[in-house]
């Protein structure tokens, strides 16, 4: 039975190893992303002095606009709870963002959302390929969605292969070895280390998988007492507040969409912020945008959980409330997947354990190459 999946767990990692150490390594970067970026710009994300009350978000707005350009459409403007962290404007395309000081009102920077970690996103889940919004096939996403299922393969059949046959083994498969040579410390990383992370690892990869396949996300939702229609219908998109993008050659597009903006009676938006601070003496962010606001409490479990109040425009009344804790499964199953999958359900212990085990499923997929290549080389030595 055991060279059986020895022979599975070989021959499904010889042509997809390459791609899993690519897909482990990016991950294990994203994982510290906000870290990261808070290190290297720390006058985007965090002010050099309080001063005072932090301005109102309608003060904020009109300061912003006085600064930018008017190409730069502003969606929104999320509010931190943490008096030394700037406020963040958020901006059309995905991460997009252009931060505030909340006391004077001076822009500090814009993340256009395209930089490297963008990139490190687009090399993780679709290998540099073109996301594709339809629906339809990519050749990159489906190669990374192939390895990560033979990941899965790959790392239970490396649990069979471990398997001792009785306790004197098992002290020598439970050890990693650092002074008794290069070959020997990588050898009983792939073996021992393998065995430590084989649980995190696989719980990754499985997550990973419902990003990849609709038939797999079904199985996984359906397992969890989920039926596809009910998620469908809990996370489908709330209706947008802006109109698209015009076709080129409409000239005028850019005025029209400042005098939407100008539309909006942010002072409106004091009010809804006044009001849900006072619901909420502990959170993490408050977000507002058009006739909708979010309030994100989460910092353990479903980091993704927040929740979700509708407002007159006009008046600023709140008009519907979507509480976190009154949602089905079907509208808690996608945060709590991602959460899983970027380690942040734990905090800040279950993130360090991510990254690592992310990467040393890098380092598993390479030192199984090199003990393929010096075994077949040592083959072929007469």
């Amino acid at each position: 039975m055991k060279k059986i999946f020895a022979k599975i767990h070989l021959w499904l990692s010889i042509p997809f190893g390459i791609i899993i150490a690519i897909v482990c390594l990016t991950g294990s970067i994203l994982v510290f992303e906000t870290e990261i970026l808070e290190f290297c710009y720390p006058s985007r994300y965090f002010v050099k002095e309080v001063k005072g009350e932090p301005l109102s978000p309608a003060a904020l707005m009109d300061a912003a606009r006085q600064q930018l350009p008017d190409s730069i459409k502003i969606t929104g403007i999320r509010i931190s709870a943490d008096p030394e962290r700037t406020s963040q404007l958020v901006l059309p395309g995905k991460k997009a963002a252009c931060f505030i000081n909340p006391y004077t009102g001076e822009i500090t920077g814009i993340d256009d959302g395209k930089g490297f970690f963008m990139k490190m996103m687009r090399l993780h889940r679709w290998l540099f390929d073109e996301y594709k919004r339809d629906g339809s096939f990519a050749w990159g996403k489906a190669i990374v969605g192939y390895s990560t299922l033979a990941l899965a393969i790959i790392i239970i059949s490396g649990l069979v292969i471990w398997y001792p046959r009785n306790r004197k083994v098992l002290k020598n498969r439970l050890k990693i070895k650092t002074k008794t040579g290069w070959f020997r410390f990588f050898y009983d990383l792939h073996v021992s280390g393998g065995f430590y992370a084989a649980l995190l690892l696989l719980a990754l990869s499985l997550t990973g998988l419902t990003w990849s396949f609709g038939w797999y996300r079904d199985a996984f939702y359906t397992a969890f007492g989920v039926s596809t229609n009910q998620t469908q219908q809990a996370h489908a998109p709330a209706p947008s507040t802006s109109k698209e993008a015009p076709a080129r050659g409409h000239s005028n597009s850019s005025e029209r969409e400042g005098r939407q903006q100008k539309k909006v009676d942010y002072l409106q938006w004091d009010e809804v912020l006044s009001e849900l601070q006072s619901r909420y003496p502990k959170y993490n962010s408050i977000t507002l945008q058009k006739g909708s606001a979010t309030v994100s409490t989460a910092n353990y479990g479903n980091t993704r959980g927040s929740d979700r109040y509708s407002f007159d425009p006009a008046t600023g009344k709140i008009t519907d409330i979507q509480l976190y804790k009154d949602l089905p499964k079907s509208g808690k199953i996608r945060g709590w997947i991602y959460s899983v999958h970027a380690g942040t359900w734990g905090g800040m212990t279950t993130r360090i354990l991510s990254c690592l085990v992310s990467f040393l499923g890098a380092v598993f997929a390479i030192t199984g190459y090199y003990f393929w290549i010096k075994k077949r080389i040592r083959k072929r030595i007469p």
